[in-house]
């Protein structure tokens, strides 16, 4: 039985591609969206009769720019995956938009197509800062996005923002903090900036053109926001991630955390549909093609289905997950959530083994450094990042890789 699998749909299409970006986007490619959308229905179509019966939780649009698909086609895209998959009654259904591409009827198509989420990428309240990441909106434009969503009816929004940013100051990021709570989502997310290779924002600085964040700085801004978002009742579940709480019901925010995302930190089954797209189901990990043109020809010209799920005529690359592939791939999963942490009951349930038979050494080590530390909940161990583990992420999750 296959367990209850989310799906993630990638819409690549922008109007502009910003200079940090490393996505799998293309500028000026809109005409194509009709028959992206045409493929897209395939691959469900493919996937559905492979492995008829999937139950779906979540869904989620990422890109690119998915408000950039019409309203009907929002539409058909949905219809078909009811069609082809057993969606939750109470699914959480998201889409990424930027604020400055959608409009009331945009909105109100999207909301009776079924979708009831939306993430706005945000980044600054900073008018120079936003120049300089080449985005098309100012904060004036978030204000009445959130306002627009609200009157169409969307009570559960994320505001998603980056930090770290070539010469921002801990003032600047403390004005835009400040600014996106005086809007009262029910979601923040906050990411440092990478300056990814091969993007224009990664060649500027590896030739002294742009300033190279300071992670001194980007600490500073990383611990003010720890302490700053639980005042005003956001309460940290994941290392950069906040959902709403209120003082009268204080789980209130475990029913606002993403709960997408929170299939790829449990290490649940996904499905990744569309250009470029990454998946997890059926013990494989996949990649989809990049080109939107080659995906769009290679779902338009498939024979009737003869892969094994979750694999179609769109993947290039597929890899069977190991018992160790997995439980390295569970460990830097679950260590991201730093409220629930890796609990020893939960680890001996998928795996067969305790934490410290596994890793009885990696363990022992990050906690004596004070990366690690360990608590008792429900009569299980349980392992969580500490203060200084979430500032120092990267060198905890090295430690179960391979």
């Amino acid at each position: 039985m296959t367990p209850s699998t989310s799906i993630y749909i990638h819409i690549p299409f922008c109007k502009h591609r910003c200079a940090y970006c490393d996505f799998n986007t293309y500028a000026g490619q809109e005409a194509m969206i009709p028959d992206y959308v045409n493929a897209l229905i395939r691959e469900m179509e493919w996937i559905g009769r492979q492995e008829p019966g999937i139950n779906v939780p979540t869904v989620f649009f990422g890109g690119g720019t998915p408000s950039l698909l019409s309203g009907p086609e929002f539409a058909s895209v949905m219809s078909a995956l009811s069609s082809a998959f057993n969606i939750s009654s109470d699914a959480e259904v998201t889409i990424e938009a930027n604020p400055g591409t959608i409009s009331p009827a945009k909105l109100d198509s999207i909301r009776k197509a079924g979708i009831n989420r939306i993430s706005f990428g945000v980044q600054s309240s900073n008018t120079e800062e936003l120049r300089m990441l080449e985005r098309s909106h100012d904060f004036f434009t978030v204000i009445e996005a959130v306002s627009t969503a609200r009157k169409a009816g969307f009570d559960n929004l994320n505001l998603d923002l980056i930090y770290a940013l070539p010469e921002q100051t801990l003032e600047s990021w403390q004005t835009t903090v400040k600014r996106v709570v005086d809007l009262q989502p029910e979601h923040i997310s906050a990411y440092a900036l990478t300056l990814e290779h091969g993007t224009p924002f990664g060649k500027w600085s590896q030739r002294g053109l742009l300033p190279i964040p300071d992670p001194d700085l980007a600490a500073d801004m990383y611990e003010w926001t720890m302490d700053f978002l639980p005042q005003c009742g956001y309460a940290q579940y994941e290392i950069s991630n906040w959902a709403k709480s209120t003082l009268e019901n204080t789980d209130r925010h475990s029913e606002l955390m993403c709960k997408h995302n929170l299939q790829y930190w449990r290490s649940l089954p996904y499905l990744g549909l569309g250009a470029g797209a990454h998946g997890y189901a059926g013990g494989y990990r996949y990649s989809n093609v990049l080109r939107i043109k080659t995906y769009i020809d290679r779902l338009t010209n498939a024979k009737p289905p003869n892969a094994h799920y979750p694999i179609t005529p769109a993947t290039v690359n597929h890899h069977k997950q190991s018992l160790r592939d997995d439980i390295s791939d569970y460990m830097i999963n679950n260590l991201r959530l730093v409220e629930a942490g890796v609990a020893d009951s939960d680890f001996r349930s998928r795996f067969g083994s305790g934490l410290m038979d596994v890793f009885p050494t990696e363990i022992r080590e990050l906690i004596r450094n004070g990366l690690l530390e360990k608590k008792t909940s429900d009569g299980s161990e349980v392992f969580k990042l500490t203060r200084r583990g979430r500032l120092l992420g990267n060198q905890v999750f090295v430690k179960f890789v391979g």
